[in-house]
């Protein structure tokens, strides 16, 4: 083949929470384990994580995990499986308290017990009031996290490859998968990665659009290696815009300001949210706070000179508490807006922040794909855990905290799955495929080798403003079905793009061609997806079907890329042990 294999037990690719707490698993129970991450695994975007991780812990007033699984089925539309929310939310305590154990500096009661602050969503007794569930430290809690994580695996002896990029998934003629394809970025040297089994957790596609709350390496390079092996795409019409991102910057303020009292102000000064939602204000779920934003914006009641964002006052909180629980929103505040929160509001406006959809896995970690109609089928070898991944406990609208639950519950869930497949099914390597690796020396040689094509940033900038304008907050028949013609004039223009700068130190140039591949595959399925979706659900407001469609719509969309269409699956109803949450309307 030419093309320099290393061995290993298991691959995972994605350096974040849910990559290395499967890495944990697997190499404390003595599997010779690697990580590839295109950053330093303490840079993932993990790290920017701030209001905290929801557990029924009732540190601070009575809760239990019935009430949390109650309030993520009705936070994602009764579009979550109810199998996979039950078990995400009954290991939450488990996982919390697992992460202290490993000395992870929570914020703490004076007792002693963790902090925890209210969140949008979080309630007792199925809706009736809030409830402090969500477990901080400070407001770095994602940044806490990810260290605890990594210095565990270096007590493990994972072996990490830092400023490596995955390229391509590997099948072999059963369909099972047996490595990737990864480039080393500093030398531009292609390796292959065999493996007995692989994970993904390469976090979210956030770079789709033009303002976004994630960081540049957010370029869903799971999803695009797993469109181009075959396997589908779940829910990927759902993404969250977090209702508070700075104005004209798009950095995130945690939902944890409001959790601590901060309020929401339009031009009139007037706390609005009490209008939408009369019960939990500023703490509603963020797909309604981010609409009734957007909606006070339309309706010319915005700030600033044009009148286009918000105001997120904390300032009466005082300056002990800012200090205390939320230093690094100020720091953000006075660097991103130039305003202290400490004296005035910070402006801000919904922007785009999370991939409810994903990778099709269940609550195992097992990547599973249709067969026979509602039937489902396990993809030998390959899983994937965190936002990559659509278990799908999110549904159409991710509840706050539940993003970093999700990591450690299911990255450990896909790990301790990944030991049984090694241990038990798979003692020996399977053969790579002969034509191992051929896809990816493709991809790079059309790249070097292309003339007269566009400049990648150009083609990038133009999917961005596609993908910003026709699938945003809100959403009308029109404008997605152009928007479908226009992402895939777009997905032709990817194929002709070149690299002028053809130096390999640290490969640049290629990378951001390289991801621009994935992204592309991510647009597409994301706006004939939303094209498709005839009713309003969750993040998906749609202005002609403005009701949700329990009848026809209480179902999961699939893309396929090779011909770009869309197939349909159940929700999982049934949930392990307890009933049945039947669907009702979302009030608050």
């Amino acid at each position: 083949m030419g093309i320099p294999v290393r061995r290993f037990d298991a691959v995972i690719v994605g350096g974040g929470g849910a990559g290395l707490r499967a890495a944990l698993q697997l190499s404390e129970a003595g599997l010779k384990t690697a990580v590839i991450s295109k950053v330093f695994p303490t840079r993932s975007h993990t790290v920017a994580a701030q209001g905290g991780i929801s557990a029924s812990l009732g540190n601070v007033q009575e809760d239990r995990w019935e009430w949390h699984m109650y309030d993520t089925v009705k936070g994602s539309d009764w579009l979550g499986d109810q199998d996979a929310i039950e078990f995400m939310c009954r290991k939450a305590p488990e996982a919390v308290i697992e992460l202290e154990h490993f000395g992870m500096p929570f914020d703490r009661l004076e007792n002693g017990k963790i902090y925890q602050r209210p969140f949008g969503g979080h309630t007792q007794n199925n809706g009736q009031t809030p409830v402090q569930r969500a477990c901080a430290a400070a407001d770095r809690t994602g940044h806490a996290m990810l260290h605890t994580l990594y210095q565990r695996n270096v007590r493990a002896n994972t072996q990490f490859f830092v400023e490596w990029m995955a390229l391509d998934l590997i099948r072999d003629s059963e369909g099972d998968v047996v490595g990737v394809t990864a480039l080393e970025m500093e030398t531009g040297e292609i390796f292959i990665l065999h493996a007995k089994a692989v994970l993904f957790a390469t976090g979210g596609a956030g770079r789709i659009y033009a303002a976004s709350t994630n960081a540049f390496i957010n370029t869903g390079d799971g999803l695009g290696m797993c469109v181009r092996a075959g396997i589908p795409l779940e829910d990927m019409e759902f993404w969250q815009f977090h209702p508070t991102g700075v104005a004209g910057a798009g950095v995130l303020i945690t939902e944890g300001v409001r959790g601590e009292g901060g309020i929401l102000l339009n031009a009139n000064g007037e706390r609005f949210m009490e209008r939408y939602a009369p019960n939990l204000k500023d703490l509603a779920p963020r797909d309604f706070v981010s609409r009734s934003m957007e909606l006070e914006v339309l309706e010319g009641r915005g700030c600033g000179p044009h009148k286009d964002y918000v105001l997120l006052k904390l300032d009466h909180l005082g300056p002990d508490i800012i200090k205390q629980r939320l230093p690094g929103i100020r720091e953000i505040a006075m660097k991103f807006a130039g305003v202290d929160p400490i004296k005035e509001p910070i402006p801000v406006i919904p922007t785009c922040h999370y991939m409810m959809g994903g990778i099709p896995t269940n609550y195992r970690g097992e990547v599973v794909v249709p067969k026979n109609g509602n039937d489902e089928t396990r993809v030998n070898g390959f899983f994937a855990a965190g936002e990559c991944a659509c278990a799908s406990v999110h549904g159409a609208n991710r509840l706050g905290t539940n993003s970093l639950l999700d990591l450690v519950v299911f990255g450990k869930s896909a790990g301790d799955s990944m030991v049984k497949y090694i241990k038990e099914e798979m003692p020996t390597w399977k053969d790579l495929p002969a034509d191992a690796g051929e896809l990816s020396l493709a991809r790079v040689a059309r790249l070097d080798n292309q003339t007269g094509g566009e400049e990648v940033a150009d083609v990038r900038i133009a999917m961005q403003r596609t993908v910003q304008a026709r699938a945003g907050v809100f959403r009308n028949g029109a404008n997605l079905k152009l928007g479908v013609e226009e992402i895939q004039q777009v997905a032709e223009r990817v194929k002709r793009t070149q690299i002028k700068d053809k130096s390999k130190v640290f490969n640049t140039a290629r990378v951001e061609a390289l991801e621009l591949d994935n992204l592309i595959e991510i647009a597409l399925a994301t706006l004939i997806s939303a094209e498709a979706r005839k009713e309003s659900r969750g993040a998906h407001a749609h202005d002609d079907f403005q009701h949700r469609d329990d009848e026809n719509w209480m179902k999961h969309t699939l893309y396929t890329g090779s011909d770009r269409s869309l197939s349909y699956k159940a929700v999982h109803t049934k949930p392990l042990s307890v009933d049945y949450i039947p669907p009702k309307e979302r009030t608050f």
